[in-house]
């Protein structure tokens, strides 16, 4: 009988863009205050690209960056799986762009939009085809450019979002990595959290770019509410899925969207979880596909993770979509 074939993460990176929108810069846009924020979300800054900035290349930035983490050669990548709902146009993909850019000429790809859940959805479809044996090393990337799909002129909405990316090297391996991974989706509240046009339901006309609906609409508090309950079930049932408790987990690393919603998941799970939560989110905002990713190449690079710590990631977005995965750290 063959070994099983594992796959794990050996390799992180991130980007974000040098433009630093502070709360106290949004005063000045719409009519909120650094308090109202702060207090209500945890954020203070966040990270704006420039005009011609685009996802692509905040993409590749990164997984140029997680590629040399890894030691791995661009040459050797077999698969780009890109986790994003602000790719640079409808076709073609933000994978193709990357893979080009990247030199990396033997790897097929391709996007996947799920909004905030989106990184582990394309984790674990990075994990399925190398635990198949189709592959041995893939790409998994989560890159966003939301600063072009805010209404900046929502006070609801333009406090929450930045843009950045971050990205993971998947390898094949005969020790487990990816220990447990799951996905859930419940479009009957789609509405809750979308971008109602610019597809085929409501192209683009004079009406809807004059009504904003291009950009990105929330009902927070129906929202806030399903964030928890979802995030509390996704990480509870990853957890047991790898056959493992709370307890043994080393870190967790949230979808970085509200300081409350993390809070509240983290005290729902037990005593003691929110001080193994690693957050940036004060720092960044709501990056959506970008948000994991980009966490936890900063956990690596701040030695908040060593081989062999059991890291519980656990995200939630527009679908409405959620997700929970464990992996082991090699």
């Amino acid at each position: 009988m063959s070994p099983k074939i594992h796959a794990a993460i050996t390799g992180t990176g991130h980007y974000a863009p040098e433009k630093v929108l502070t709360n106290a810069d949004l005063e000045k846009m719409v009519d909120t205050t650094d308090e109202w924020i702060r207090t209500r979300t945890g954020i203070r800054e966040r990270r704006i690209a420039g005009p011609g900035e685009l996802t692509s290349e905040m993409g590749t930035r990164a997984a140029r960056r997680a590629l040399e983490s890894a030691g791995v050669a661009p040459e050797t990548v077999e698969a780009i799986y890109v986790a994003t709902c602000t790719s640079d146009m409808v076709f073609p993909s933000t994978a193709c762009l990357i893979q080009a850019a990247l030199g990396a000429k033997k790897a097929y790809g391709f996007d996947l939009s799920s909004a905030c859940a989106g990184f582990l959805m394309a984790l674990d479809t990075a994990a399925s085809a190398i635990e198949s044996g189709r592959i041995r090393t893939a790409l998994v990337i989560g890159a966003e450019k939301l600063s072009s799909v805010t209404d900046w002129t929502s006070r609801n909405t333009c406090v929450l979002f930045g843009d950045g990316a971050g990205a993971v090297v998947l390898q094949a391996s005969d020790r487990p990595g990816l220990l447990s991974s799951l996905l859930g989706v419940d479009g009957t509240l789609a509405d809750f959290l979308s971008i109602p046009a610019g597809g085929c339901k409501l192209p683009a006309t004079a009406e809807t770019i004059r009504d904003h609906l291009h950009c990105i609409h929330m009902s927070g508090r129906e929202t806030f509410k399903i964030a928890v309950n979802t995030m509390l079930e996704a990480a509870q049932q990853a957890i047991a899925r790898a056959g493992l408790t709370v307890a043994d987990i080393n870190l967790m690393v949230p979808h970085q969207a509200n300081m409350r919603i993390v809070e509240a998941v983290a005290k729902r799970l037990g005593e003691g979880v929110m001080d193994k939560v690693f957050l940036n989110l004060d720092r960044y905002g709501n990056t959506s596909a970008a948000s994991i990713p980009l966490a936890l190449s900063e956990a690596v690079a701040a030695g908040k993770i060593k081989r062999g710590d059991k890291v519980l990631m656990v995200a939630f977005g527009g679908g409405l979509s959620w997700g929970g995965a464990v992996v082991e750290w090699r």
